[in-house]
């Protein structure tokens, strides 16, 4: 949520702060990357070490860096606060998800899928109406006392609900090279893409992000070869989890560009806060409305259907978004409206095509890779792609509907590759078998990657 929610407040931040512009959107990039960064590291904590302790640190952590962050002096303590923040904010999600998910008995999945639906991508879908809100007060402090009191509450409840579970595997070694692939490559890629946007097409900018890109590279093809990965890549390397990851990344890197672009052009237009407040609420009412519709259809054959579907919402919204430049408030409501149609639609049973395709004690290790990969696809390439957005065409609005039609490229695209996926790999819709996946077995049977073209002459 304060990904996005920071975005209007930069200009207040930057005075209250002392900070620059170069300064906070490199804070925010290192936030961003410690997120990406924390869903290795959390698989790496919880297979050696009690994983509801884990979680009562992550949110005594978070929680203190809240205070630190609304209670700021000096731009350093924000800056520092808000990294560990992002890095807190992926190790919870990790931590929480297994007790979350598979915690319960089958009859409350459909709830767990609304509820994690809402609390994860409902939150981002806030994101802009609660930041334009802050910045209508020329504020930003209650927004993070805000953010501290829900930490609190998280602590509180976690107090309240502990139960000890142990590790997953206390006797698997350490994985170093995960670790530091993950830390060095997330770092250095968030710092180059936030650098592209100060600094431009230069060696400071270029040279860090291309080389973490390529340490994050190496860390998928590492865990793929490795004999005891820490996330299962090559267990997931079947037709639904393959499809699932495609239509996660190519909806969080469209859908989280546009809501962004938007965002900067109406305060290019030095559009009112209230108003962009309220232009982005049908966002958030449309994310409560696929919540609710993933919660009706996760046990059922259609998952594959609501995932697709949400691409293609994601692409309506781009079509429509297109004339940006022209259009008016109105426009604007319905083009967020149908990115929280689908984002809402598309992750989240994205993630579970995935997940009920291996054994639900993989659950944690599934959603960590998951997390990852959407968590670099969608801060990475969004400030990669408003610089691009700022700097080709004959003007901003030019670039600006220029970066439009790629959103709309990635999200048409992603919908076709992930029905190519299924096509191609003979698969049909399935009724997942929830009962037979809590028993820690595969909910559902994945057919070989591209079986067609490898089996030729079967029918």
């Amino acid at each position: 949520m304060l990904t996005a929610a920071v975005v209007p407040l930069l200009p207040i931040l930057a005075k209250s702060l002392k900070l620059s512009m170069s300064a906070l959107n490199i804070t925010l990039g290192l936030a961003d990357g410690g997120y990406a960064f924390g869903t290795v590291l959390a698989v790496q904590f919880a297979v050696r070490l009690p994983q509801r302790r884990l979680l009562l640190c992550y949110v005594s952590v978070f929680f203190v860096a809240a205070i630190l962050a609304a209670s700021a002096p000096v731009g350093i303590v924000f800056a520092v606060a808000l990294i560990v923040m992002g890095l807190c904010t992926s190790l919870m999600l990790i931590a929480a998800v297994p007790t979350l998910v598979i915690g319960w008995p089958t009859s409350k999945l459909p709830m767990t899928a609304v509820i994690l639906n809402l609390c994860i991508f409902g939150a981002v879908a806030i994101g802009p109406t609660v930041g334009s809100l802050q910045a209508s007060g020329e504020t930003w402090r209650p927004l993070f006392w805000g953010v501290a009191a829900v930490a609190a509450m998280a602590l509180l409840l976690t107090l309240l609900t502990y139960v000890d579970i142990p590790p997953l595997d206390s006797g698997v070694s350490w994985d170093m090279v995960a670790v530091s692939l993950a830390a060095v490559g997330s770092a250095a890629s968030f710092y180059g893409a936030a650098q592209l946007q100060n600094a431009g097409v230069e060696p400071s900018s270029l040279a860090p992000l291309l080389a973490g890109v390529a340490m994050l590279a190496v860390l998928v093809v590492h865990q793929y070869r490795g004999k005891q990965p820490l996330m299962p890549i090559k267990q997931l390397a079947t037709t639904f989890p393959v499809a699932g990851i495609v239509v996660a990344l190519f909806a969080s890197a469209s859908a989280f560009t546009l809501t962004e672009l938007v965002l900067v052009v109406l305060l290019k237009k030095k559009t009112s806060p209230t108003s962009i407040a309220v232009q982005f609420l049908p966002e958030f009412g449309a994310a409560v409305v696929t919540a609710v519709l993933f919660g009706l259809l996760i046990g059922t054959r259609f998952l594959p259907v609501l995932a697709i579907g949400g691409l293609c919402m994601v692409t309506a919204a781009a079509a429509l978004l297109t004339s940006l430049a022209t259009g008016g408030s109105a426009l604007v409501a319905a083009g967020a409206g149908l990115i929280g149609l689908g984002v809402g639609a598309s992750v989240s049973p994205a993630l579970f095509l995935a997940g009920f395709s291996l054994r639900s004690s993989q659950i944690l290790r599934v959603f960590a890779l998951l997390e990852l990969l959407r968590g670099v696809t969608a801060f990475l390439i969004t400030p990669i792609l408003l610089y691009l957005a700022m700097t080709v065409g004959t003007s901003k609005a030019a670039g600006a509907e220029t970066v439009i039609w790629i959103c709309l490229g990635i999200a048409a695209g992603g919908a076709l590759i992930a029905l190519a996926l299924l096509t191609l790999g003979r698969e049909r819709l399935q009724k997942p078998d929830l009962e037979r996946w809590t028993k820690d077995e595969a909910a559902w049977e994945s057919t070989p990657l591209l079986d067609r073209l490898r089996n030729r002459n079967r029918p």
